[in-house]
Order: structure tokens, then C-alpha cells, then sequence
């Protein structure tokens, strides 16, 4: 069965595209949180929160003036950064408090003919407790790039990166009873959605790609779950880290690497 948008994809509009631009604009209303994010960049690099109706109307009046900057500049070709903007989940599950997510990994492996693989991958924590209200970017992403900024980050960063056996045996211990979760949820309910997320946008991608022998890529797909155990795919990446800065790392990353080759 192919899943709805609404059912893994959290609401997002493209601000390169007039139409949808408007759209979210009219859409935005005080009391959401969207967090905007550049298309084809890495490493947090550019994103940042719009946390009320003010912030919004401000960078509103922002695009607006670039695009009438834009237009008074004749001949010139120079178009800005596509960006997204992508409502917040701000009610994510907490491990020990801290907001997290999971990064997964699909294998392209071959176009002519289609093979696609799917490797487990590794939760990625904040260094802090979550406050959904906090101005600090270290509060609201996850990776390593942006949890390096944290003051903390040196002391706590062998636990920022955990295992999935780990994940999985927290979430039986912690949430499986009171939750009515199956034994082994990260491996069977949630593993499965991924996989099936997954596929999805292979193949709402699949004509894109041209059939050659030779042609693989490796494609680091970033999970959230909110606090009702809902699943959503926060993006893909085309260019995923494969940095070894903690323990963890330096025994996934390198198998990751080795197995997709």
C-alpha cells in the first residue's frame, strides 16, 4: 500500500515556488513552530527556526524585498538558494529527555536493473534536555556537526551516538508496557515503516534516474518519532556524513562503507 504524504512527511512548501511560497504564508498561523532548511547543503549549514507569527512576517518581508531586488536587477541570472520550510514536530519521543532521531541508510545498488538495500543505522542525540521553546539550534538538531557547537558536546559525546540494540532495548524497557508496543518495536513496527517510507520515494524518484550500469548511490534517510509513536521521514540526504568522531561511529560508519562497495 502506498502511504499518503500526510502519513510520514511532515506539511512543507517549497519557497523557491510562488504558489507554495503564498501558501504557507496564508497557512502560517501564532502558535507554529516550521523550521526552514536549504535545499542541497549538509551539516546544518543555513537552517533556523520560525517560532511565531512575527518571525514569519519578518522573513516574509525579507524574500519579498530579495525578490523585488531581484527583479530590478536586468540580465542578471544569480538565483538564490531553494529553501523548505517544514512544519516543527515539536512533540518528538525523548530518550532520557533528549530529542533525537535516527539515521538509516538506502543502497541504491544498480539501476539496470533496479536493486535496492536497506542497512540499520544509528540514533543521534542532542547533548541537552529538549525545550521546544529554546532559541538554541544544539536543542532542536541532531547531528554531529551542529552538537559540536554545544559546550558540552567534548564531555557527552560518546552519547550522542547510540546503537540501535541500544534504542531498542530502552524503548522495550521504557515505553513498551504503557505504550502496548509489540517486543522488539525499533526492529519490527519501526524498521518496517522505514523500509516501506523508503521505497516510496524510490519510486517517486525512479524515472529521474537514468539506467546505466555502474551508476549506486548511497542515500542517508533521517527518521523522527513524536511521543504517540508516529514515524516520520524528516529527509534524505545524497551526500550522508561519514565521520568517525565517537565510538559508535567507528564501528558502523566503516561496515556501512565496505558493504555498500
Amino acid at each position: 500500500r502506498l502511504l499518503k504524504m500526510g502519513e510520514f512527511f511532515p506539511e512543507s512548501f517549497r519557497l523557491d515556488l510562488r504558489d507554495e511560497r503564498n501558501a504557507f504564508f496564508e497557512l502560517c498561523q501564532e502558535g507554529d513552530i516550521w523550521i526552514c532548511k536549504p535545499t542541497c547543503s549538509n551539516q546544518g549549514r543555513g537552517i533556523f527556526l520560525l517560532k511565531n507569527r512575527a518571525a514569519v512576517t519578518t522573513y516574509q518581508a525579507k524574500l519579498h524585498s530579495a525578490e523585488e531586488d531581484q527583479l530590478s536587477k536586468k540580465g542578471s541570472c544569480k538565483v538564490p538558494q531553494a529553501r523548505i520550510v517544514q512544519r516543527y514536530i515539536h512533540q518528538p519521543l525523548l530518550l532520557e529527555g533528549k530529542k533525537f532521531d535516527v539515521r538509516s541508510y538506502l543502497l541504491i545498488a544498480c539501476t539496470a536493473p533496479y536493486v535496492l538495500l536497506f542497512a540499520q543505522g544509528y540514533v543521534r542525540l542532542t547533548c541537552t534536555r529538549y525545550d521546544a521553546a529554546s532559541d538554541d539550534l544544539t536543542a532542536h538538531l541532531t547531528n554531529q556537526y551542529v552538537q559540536k557547537k554545544n559546550p558540552l558536546y567534548n564531555q557527552l559525546k560518546e552519547e550522542t551516538i547510540w546503537r540501535m540494540e541500544r534504542f531498542n532495548s530502552y524503548v522495550n524497557e521504557k515505553f513498551r508496557k504503557a505504550n502496548g508496543l509489540p517486543k522488539d518495536w525499533v526492529f519490527t513496527v519501526f524498521t518496517k515503516r522505514m523500509q516501506q517510507i523508503m521505497v516510496q520515494c524510490f519510486l517517486a524518484a525512479k524515472l529521474k534516474l537514468e539506467r546505466k550500469l555502474g551508476y549506486f548511490d548511497l542515500i542517508g534517510c533521517d527518521f523522527l518519532i513524536d511521543e504517540n509513536f508516529k514515524i516520520w521521514l524528516l529527509e534524505m540526504n545524497a551526500n550522508p556524513a561519514l565521520h568517525t568522531n565517537c565510538k559508535v561511529l567507528r564501528d558502523i560508519i566503516p561496515t556501512i562503507v565496505y558493504e555498500s562497495l
